[in-house]
């Protein structure tokens, strides 16, 4: 097995056809499948079976698609230490970070970092943090920037906090807003306790959900053309947005706030693109 190999294999229990797995490793059908053939006929045994929907793998090919995984990242960790140790700060910093920070925050934050340290290469997972939760265990990424509170057994580092705040087109009573038209959007789990803890916290009364998004922007989108209300982080406003924004608060009259967490392996830190990302997300003011 090579690299080549261990890459079609991990692919391949991805997207579970191989007509996409052929497609994401920009070879024919035909080449992956006798790739594939090659492995079985070299570890005499069968790897997956076709069914109705795709393929499936026997334990036998789970049991090396693990293999594959462990291999893929000891490699790459020996291609991150193997650049290390040239004076010059260079190589690929992988980075797993929460949607809503990467579309708000990370562009500019990416932008002075390669000013500064133009032979340093990105390579960006994003989603919720829970997606970004399951990278950072498997070691797919060095870093995460997550939202929300999670246990890890690594570093864990306060990044930026904000509050959460409730937007309409026009001015509202606060006291009514179980009266008023919800519009609610797709988001993580931690995001979603926040918000309906803090609505508990008010009102006895449910919201009066007039509206499912799939997006927040999109949401937003909605309050804009006054079709309702509807509560969000405060790192998605902008002045142009031209909304009424209220800070919410609970009733002991704390601010609600939504925490964003830099998490990694101390171990990590013995590479120079880590160690210095993480000393410039420190020194960066207004995250």
């Amino acid at each position: 097995m090579d690299e080549k190999d261990w890459n079609a294999l991990r692919i391949l229990y991805q997207e579970k056809q191989i007509s996409r797995a052929s497609e994401r490793l920009y070879i024919s059908q035909p080449a992956l499948t006798y790739r594939i053939k090659n492995l079985e006929k070299e570890f005499d045994t069968k790897l997956f079976f076709k069914t109705k929907g795709g393929i499936e793998f026997t334990t036998e090919g789970l049991h090396l698609v693990e293999y594959s995984e462990e291999m893929i990242n000891k490699l790459q960790k020996t291609k991150d230490y193997m650049l290390n140790m040239q004076n010059e700060v260079r190589g690929t910093l992988r980075l797993g970070v929460s949607s809503n920070f990467a579309q708000y925050k990370l562009p500019n934050l990416l932008k002075k970092f390669s000013t500064k340290y133009p032979n340093v290469q990105f390579n960006i997972n994003t989603g919720w943090s829970t997606d970004i939760m399951n990278l950072l265990d498997s070691s797919t990424v060095q870093l995460g920037i997550l939202r929300g509170n999670y246990e890890w057994y690594g570093k864990k580092e306060l990044l930026h906090k904000e509050k959460l705040c409730l937007i309409s087109k026009k001015e509202i009573d606060m006291e009514k807003l179980p009266e008023l038209s919800f519009i609610n959007y797709k988001t993580d789990e931690s995001l979603k306790t926040l918000i309906t803890g803090w609505w508990h916290d008010k009102y006895s009364e449910p919201p009066l959900i007039m509206m499912e998004t799939d997006r927040l922007e999109t949401c937003k989108e909605m309050v804009k053309n006054d079709l309702g209300i509807a509560i969000v982080p405060q790192i998605c406003l902008q002045p142009s947005d031209n909304l009424q924004t209220y800070e919410l608060f609970y009733t002991n009259g704390n601010p609600v706030f939504r925490y964003t967490w830099l998490m990694y392996n101390q171990d990590l830190l013995q590479l120079s693109t880590v160690r210095n990302f993480i000393d410039f997300l420190n020194e960066t003011s207004n995250l």
